[in-house]
């Protein structure tokens, strides 16, 4: 899952020189994900993995990295 999000993010989202040097748990936020990429990123994770990822639950903490990320897209009820 980690290696699909990480994909379209470095695809379609932010610029980074090295994608494969960015780690898990380096700051998207930091990196330049924004409030539109966030909002892309929530509605590619919705479609990619059949979540519903709650709007009340889009902050720092869900967003910030990879692997946050990963974990709400798994409380959400993603199975895989």
């Amino acid at each position: 899952m980690k290696e699909i999000l990480k994909h379209f993010i470095f695809a379609e989202l932010i610029y980074h020189e090295d994608p494969a040097a960015f780690g898990d748990d380096d700051n998207l936020l930091d990196a330049g994900l924004d409030s539109m990429g966030i909002m892309r990123l929530i509605m590619f994770a919705e479609k990619e993995f059949g979540v519903t990822l709650p709007d009340t639950e889009i902050e720092p903490d869900n967003v910030g990295s990879l692997n946050s990320l990963a974990s709400w897209i798994r409380r959400s009820g993603y199975a895989g």
